[in-house]
């Protein structure tokens, strides 16, 4: 009876070495520890033509699961593969970057101050579209008698409760999670995510259909 081999490679993997491993790129497991360990230190690919940036070089590439079998086979042509995870997946090869501690500051203030004022602005011309003003000046004159004066506790309580809303919904305050659940910005940026990689995958794969083509 041959050895089964147990693969599994995630839809997209970042590494910082040019040269890339079947190791580095995806899980193996096999009874055999030998194949393993010696599977593991099979090249895969080496970057050669990387885009070069301000502060790193880059480069991605598309890989079938077949591209991995096909290697796996001219080590040990006999061994049984079972694929636990993509059919395609994609690796990117970057450098690390360089630590900018001042630069990350005015980034990250950057985007709270868009946050905040694109924020405030879209939740001013929410209550100015609905006269949220104005609807509370009537129910304050229903419910007392006397004319609002715009400063009024429902304003208060709405502001109050608008706060806790929208920290209750982002499930965090300050640096703190509320609770285990994810958050929904990293809910969409998994989502975004996935959706390039699905993008680029797709890309290639008509890519090297038409180059089979022709």
């Amino acid at each position: 009876m041959s050895e089964i081999l147990y693969v599994k490679f995630e839809k997209n993997t970042r590494t910082y070495n040019r040269t890339v491993t079947l190791g580095e790129a995806g899980e193996m497991q096999c009874a055999d520890t030998a194949i393993v360990n010696r599977l593991k230190t099979e090249k895969l690919h080496t970057f050669e033509h990387v885009r070069k940036g301000r502060h790193t070089c880059a480069d991605r590439k598309v890989f079938s699961i077949l591209e991995v079998v096909e290697k796996i086979h001219k080590v040990y042509p006999n061994l049984e593969i079972q694929n636990m995870g993509e059919q395609d997946f994609i690796v990117e090869y970057s450098t690390k970057p360089k630590e900018q501690p001042a630069v990350t500051f005015i980034k990250v203030a950057l985007v709270c101050l868009i946050c905040f004022f694109g924020s405030a602005f879209s939740i001013m011309a929410f209550n100015n579209d609905v006269s949220t003003v104005d609807m509370f000046g009537q129910f304050y004159t229903l419910m007392t008698g006397q004319e609002s004066d715009g400063f009024t506790i429902l304003e208060l309580t709405y502001s109050l409760g608008l706060s806790a809303g929208i920290i209750a919904f982002f499930n965090h305050i300050g640096g703190r999670r509320l609770s285990k659940e994810p958050t929904p910005i990293e809910v969409e940026m998994r989502l975004y995510e996935d959706d390039v990689n699905t993008t680029l995958i797709n890309t290639a794969s008509r890519n090297g259909a038409h180059k089979n083509e022709q």
